[in-house]
Formats: C-alpha cells, sequence, structure tokens
C-alpha cells in the first residue's frame, strides 16, 4: 500500500511543479508588463512600444499612455438597449467599467469570448472608465521597426495609422484619447 501511495504522490510532484512553474512565469511576465507601463506613463519608455493585442481579426497598437490594466475576462452585465458592441458593464476592481466590443464597432464579427480574451482597460487621464474586449493580448511591439502604410481614405482620425510589421502582418495603431471623444462611440444606447 505504501508503494501504491508512492506511486501517486510522486506523479503528482510533476503536474504541481509544472503548475507552479507556469504561474511563476505568468507572474513574472505580468510584473514586467506592469513595469514597462509604469515606465511608459512616467516618459522613460522609448516611443516606439505599444502594446499589441487582437480585437477579433484586427490587430492593434495601443499607447502605453492610454492603459491602465489587463484582466482577465470578467463577468459582465449587460445593458438593456445598447448597441450590440456595448457589451456592459463589468465589475473590475471595485469600479463599473463599460466594456466594448471594438472589432464589433468596426463591423467586424464579434468577439469570440474564450479563456485567450482579456479587459483592456483605459488609463484614469481619459476621463472615462471604459475597456476594450481584446481576444488576446500579443505583447509589447516596436512600431520604430515596423514600416508605415498609407492611410486609407475615410478611415475615423483614432484608427488612421497602419504598419506592416517585419512578419508582413498588418497593424492599426488606435488612438484611445480620440476614441473617448468619438459621438458615435459615446453614444451606447440604440
Amino acid at each position: 500500500m505504501s508503494s501504491a501511495l508512492s506511486d501517486a504522490t510522486s506523479a503528482a510532484a510533476p503536474a504541481e511543479a509544472r503548475g507552479a512553474d507556469r504561474r511563476s512565469r505568468l507572474r513574472r511576465y505580468q510584473a514586467q508588463l506592469l513595469e514597462r507601463m509604469h515606465a511608459a506613463q512616467s516618459g522613460t519608455l522609448a516611443s516606439g512600444r505599444q502594446l499589441g493585442v487582437q480585437l477579433g481579426d484586427l490587430r492593434c497598437l495601443l499607447d502605453l499612455t492610454q492603459v491602465s490594466e489587463i484582466v482577465p475576462l470578467q463577468p459582465v452585465t449587460p445593458v438593456p438597449l445598447a448597441h450590440d458592441w456595448y457589451l456592459g458593464l463589468a465589475n473590475i476592481r471595485g469600479n463599473l467599467t463599460g466594456v466594448v466590443d471594438l472589432a464589433r464597432y468596426c463591423g467586424e464579427a464579434a468577439v469570440a469570448q474564450t479563456g485567450d480574451c482579456r479587459i483592456v482597460t483605459f488609463a484614469p487621464a481619459l476621463g472615462l472608465n471604459g475597456a476594450l474586449l481584446a481576444s488576446r493580448v500579443l505583447g509589447l511591439r516596436n512600431v520604430d521597426a515596423m514600416q508605415a502604410d498609407a492611410v486609407d481614405p475615410g478611415v475615423s482620425p483614432w484608427c488612421a495609422q497602419c504598419y506592416t510589421d517585419p512578419d508582413g502582418q498588418r497593424w492599426t495603431r488606435l488612438d484611445l484619447a480620440l476614441l473617448v471623444h468619438d459621438e458615435r462611440f459615446l453614444q451606447v444606447g440604440r
């Protein structure tokens, strides 16, 4: 019997070690990202560094000074008579935060809510307690290493900058400060 117990204990130990290692790596990554976000807010980070996020099929770049935090997908309470792109309100650290599916807002398919989804909250300096639903957070990207593309006519001013990275992927740089003043964006009700 002690042999069977010993085998079960030794089989559980590697699984626990893998889980602990994974949690440790995640904590280090979150600490590094938080450190970089604070550096960006204080102006000590290179201006070319942007947070890469995927919003549905769209790859977007966000200025770190316009982002407050990145949190796992939270329960979102729908708001009656709101547009389909306005998902509703989430309780993030005790604050009610309006969550927007920006891909849907832009006329794309709605973001599929999976375990990879994150809520990216706006910086308090923007004056709007809001957030975007991201399919995935893709990490920091260096815009200086990308090629600027021609601006498409008729594109909203808050998403007028486009880039192509060295791998040939197209990125749209979003200016959340302009987005939060867009009249259509502020009219969440139908």
